[in-house]
């Protein structure tokens, strides 16, 4: 019934304008039955009077269509109303959350570029300081070892001269001793002992001259004179007591030796013990730091997958805002449009003069 009045209204008052207050009514009538949906009317009100009818019941029915019409306009602009508000409320948070993920993303990759990156090529860089540290500590450690036991070595050595050569003074010193009448065999005996003793320590320049002159002395004397006897054996004497006074030096000097080395040895190894645990502990920061580093990209790549995501919805709110837009305003105009070709209609069909018109086709 609103399909086909509406059909015949628009035909019939878009096809010609009727006033049926003039001369040409009748012209007017007779023209809008050219339209064929337009004539529907006409026919309609026709049958309508020649049954004894009355025009109302059509009158009605385009009222009841109008409010009908009215009606539904109504509801869509609420609903277009209501989703617009919607719309502008899923605008308002999609954007909010996009705005959030750009923070989140900016910061998280603030943070990697300049606190967890730097701070990963610092702790780097210090572990491969300590790597050089403990490696330099064990180089001196090493080092120190080894001209530990050289010097030990020639303490050993050294030791072993100064034990010879005392051996040989007292061995030239009992000679000496029993010397009563002086004979050739026991004066090439204490020349042979000094010859050992020079021999011994030639490259010895503090004892050098001595043992030069007491090699002269030995020489020159045939120890008849009881005189240059002991004048002898008291710088034999003397040789002694200078061999154990080196001796005593160097015994005290390698226990210097030694204390300081232990000393040494134990600053490099509680040096060497820092850098373990100074080691350990970079360790375990730049664990830390890559797995928090790790943690901060997957978290900046999350937010990159939900910044698009949020820019996906935006965008696809936004389109079908703009199709139901179109749709609406497409759906009002039909509506506007049906409204107002009904109201044309209805005030046509409430002019008496049209009424009048059709009794007239009918000849009533």
């Amino acid at each position: 019934m609103k399909s086909a009045l509406i059909a015949c209204l628009v035909l019939s008052v878009l096809s010609v304008e009727i006033s049926l207050n003039n001369v040409a009514t009748t012209q007017a009538l007779e023209k809008l039955k050219e339209s064929q949906w337009a004539s529907f009317i006409v026919d309609f009100a026709e049958v309508e009077l020649s049954s004894g009818g009355a025009l109302t019941e059509l009158v009605e029915a385009i009222n009841q269509l109008i409010d009908q019409l009215e009606e539904e306009l109504d509801d869509i602009h609420h609903a277009y109303s209501r989703r617009t508000d919607e719309h502008n409320r899923d605008v308002t948070r999609l954007e909010q959350e996009i705005q959030d993920a750009d923070r989140d993303i900016f910061n998280g990759q603030d943070f990697i570029d300049n606190v967890l990156i730097p701070q990963k090529e610092r702790f780097q860089s210090a572990l491969a300081q300590l790597k050089t540290n403990i490696e330099e500590n064990r180089r001196v450690l090493d080092g120190e070892t080894v001209n530990r036991k050289k010097q030990h070595e020639q303490f050993l050595s050294n030791i072993a001269e100064i034990n010879e050569a005392i051996g040989a003074v007292d061995e030239s010193l009992g000679l000496l001793s029993q010397i009563t009448n002086p004979s050739l065999v026991q004066f090439k005996r204490v020349q042979t002992n000094l010859n050992r003793i020079q021999s011994s320590f030639q490259n010895h320049s503090s004892f050098a001259p001595i043992i030069r002159a007491l090699l002269e002395l030995a020489t020159e004397q045939n120890f008849a004179d009881q005189g240059s006897l002991q004048q002898l054996v008291k710088i034999f004497n003397e040789l002694r007591v200078q061999f154990v006074d080196s001796l005593n030096q160097e015994t005290a000097d390698e226990n210097a030796a030694e204390t300081k080395f232990a000393e040494r040895v134990a600053q490099l190894e509680k040096e060497f013990a820092e850098f373990q645990r100074a080691v350990l502990i970079k360790n375990s920061e730049l664990a830390a730091n890559e797995q928090k580093l790790g943690e901060t990209i997957v978290y900046v790549g999350q937010r990159k997958d939900d910044r698009a995501t949020l820019t996906a919805q935006l965008q696809a709110e936004n389109d079908n805002y703009a199709a139901e837009t179109d749709l609406y305003n497409r759906t009002v105009t039909e509506y506007n449009k049906e409204i107002e070709i009904s109201k044309q209609a209805l005030g046509l069909l409430t002019q008496p003069s049209f009424e009048q018109y059709v009794k007239s086709k009918i000849g009533l």
